[in-house]
């Protein structure tokens, strides 16, 4: 008889099934919805990217504890530090954006004669 899996797995697994669907809706929202649905998420402080990034945080604070037991590899600690602080640095840039989101997201619909001009956009390489 297998056992049930403990509290935090499932919550995991729950909190994994939960953002599948945000991200199924949010491909079907109008765009104003979409917007504010994009700060809420990318909220430093009370945001899903921040709440990410401090769970991250703080796995790797328990692989570093468990890297100087060793009982994991010390690479485990090392990647995941790496992973936490460059989540962290992504949320910053995406932070400075929350604003213009959440201002598209309480904009009126409006049927505009002429639509606007797409921005030019950039891509970025990662190395």
């Amino acid at each position: 008889m297998s056992h049930p899996a403990p509290y935090p797995v499932r919550l995991a697994d729950e909190i994994t099934r939960q953002l599948g669907q945000l991200a199924d809706h949010l491909s079907q929202l109008p765009p104003p919805q979409a917007a504010q649905v994009i700060a809420r998420v990318l909220d430093p402080d009370t945001g899903v990217l921040g709440g990410i990034t401090h769970l991250v945080a703080t796995g790797s604070d328990f692989a570093k504890d468990q890297a100087e037991r060793g009982t994991i590899p010390a690479e485990v600690w090392l990647a995941l530090g790496r992973a936490s602080n460059e989540l962290h640095d992504i949320t910053l840039d995406l932070d400075e954006h929350k604003d213009t989101l959440q201002h598209v997201g309480t904009q009126p619909a409006t049927t505009a004669a002429k639509p606007p001009a797409p921005a030019p956009l950039v891509v970025r390489r990662h190395r």
